[in-house]
């Protein structure tokens, strides 16, 4: 009786992992691109970094906008979520809030880069200084020649543009997110499969440490896609990266998430590109022809994920 319970019991426990695999197979395999959230860095009274004359939140904005126009032009099918369409401050978690909440496929932020001027120094003079040694009646008089300066800066030279997920350590945060917002990638078959798990129970951690890795490598296929484009058409390169510092809504999103560094302001020939309609729409067409190839790559996946079962 007792080795027939057992028996029992195994069998329960192997059709309970089969029905886990399946309902995570489902899970796992959802790939789409429908919906782009879109997000002008800084805004309001956060300027952002700043060049000779202009501001990081007003180019980051501009571009953004003209991003998601092309977007809706050449994707009719991706509808398009702008976190800001005008000059307001929002703060890292209402930027991820309007991202959850509009159940976004993708996050692109959008900013530029900044690098702090170089100073300068050179010797313009001398001047004679007193100074004395000793105390009571040793104390002796004396003289000496020290150099005086002149002190400048120049615009530091650095160029060309970077593209940023999440830093890895940040990966339990990104869990987070995905744990607090999974209606935003489960189905409805695998959402009712989970329905009865507890939040915290291994199983269920399991689904968001596999998602959450899956997002990630997605976010760092878009990275070096977006980099792979700006090269194409001439820009320097400073490749894709993952921020250790900063931009905390990266690993706030429920969602695949990358941070568009589009150029350095405080260059004056960078400045004055982002600041050109020329300069914007060539980043904007970047950015584009990366999300086209990375939407490609999505129904790829899942078609060759559904050929094979």
């Amino acid at each position: 009786m007792k080795r027939n319970l057992v028996i029992f019991l195994g069998i329960l426990l192997l059709c309970f992992q089969c029905t886990f695999l399946l309902g995570f197979n489902t899970f796992y395999q959802k790939a789409r691109l429908r919906k782009v959230i879109i997000d002008a860095g800084h805004g309001g009274h956060d300027g952002g970094a700043e060049g000779r004359y202009s501001k990081e939140k007003d180019i980051s904005l501009a571009v953004a906008l003209k991003l998601g126009k092309l977007v809706e032009d050449e994707i009719p099918d991706i509808e398009v979520v702008f976190t800001r369409t005008q000059d307001i401050y929002q703060s890292p978690v209402t930027k991820a809030n309007i991202a959850n909440l509009n159940k976004g496929d993708l996050f692109i932020s959008i900013h530029c880069n900044s690098a702090a001027p170089v100073r300068h120094s050179e010797v313009t003079g001398h001047t004679t200084q007193v100074y004395y040694t000793g105390k009571g009646r040793k104390k002796k008089k004396h003289t000496r020649k020290v150099a005086k300066y002149r002190y400048w800066t120049t615009p530091n030279v650095a160029q060309g543009t970077e593209t940023y997920i999440w830093g890895a350590h940040k990966t339990d945060m990104k869990e987070k997110a995905m744990g607090e917002n999974e209606a935003l990638y489960l189905d409805s078959a695998t959402a009712n499969f989970v329905k009865d798990f507890d939040p915290n129970s291994p199983d269920r951690m399991i689904l968001y440490s596999l998602k959450t890795q899956q997002y990630f490598n997605r976010s760092a296929n878009l990275a070096l896609t977006v980099e792979d484009e700006f090269k194409k058409v001439g820009r320097i390169s400073r490749q894709a990266q993952q921020r250790q510092v900063g931009i905390w809504v990266l690993q706030a999103v429920a969602m695949p998430s990358i941070l568009v560094e589009t150029g350095f302001i405080s260059n004056p020939t960078e400045e004055d590109y982002l600041n050109s309609d020329n300069g914007q729409n060539e980043i904007v067409r970047c950015v584009v022809q990366a999300i086209k190839r990375y939407k490609y790559s999505l129904q790829n996946q899942s078609s060759s994920v559904t050929s094979n079962n």
